[in-house]
């Protein structure tokens, strides 16, 4: 086998969980093949270093087998070896997401209850601005 289709080979490394999900990944640009864009049919080969860019991460690996077929996890961990700096900047977006404040802290009270919105309705019919126009 001298080369193997990119979206193809990114299913079968389980990269991606369908085809179709890899090829629309490539066609957006998140995936790079030697610092180049790629589309979907290009053809990688045994030392090609990818970048696949997945959420908020970056992650470079340089292919080390070619497969058509996607197989278990353990066999498409062997396809591709990923760089130590690659992963250094996961293991060090993930402390950093491990410590960052959680958004569901920041709410102070959550919705209202019928008790509390009864109280503000009653609170909006007797209330009286200044700026509101006489009522005849």
């Amino acid at each position: 086998m001298d080369g193997v289709r990119l979206d193809k080979w990114l299913w079968a490394a389980r990269f991606y969980k369908t085809r179709s999900l890899a090829s629309d990944e490539v066609g957006k640009g998140r995936v790079r093949v030697n610092d180049q864009s790629a589309k979907p049919a290009r053809e990688i080969r045994v030392g090609d270093r990818l970048s696949l860019q997945q959420g908020s991460s970056t992650r470079v690996v340089i292919v080390r087998g070619l497969s058509e077929v996607r197989g278990p996890a353990p066999v498409a961990q062997q396809l591709y070896e990923e760089t130590p700096e690659s992963l250094r900047a996961r293991e060090e977006a993930a402390r950093q997401r491990r410590y960052l404040a959680d958004p569901a802290q920041a709410i102070e009270q959550g919705r209202p209850t019928k008790r509390d919105r009864r109280k503000l309705a009653d609170w909006q019919r007797w209330s009286v601005s200044l700026d509101d126009p006489p009522k005849r």
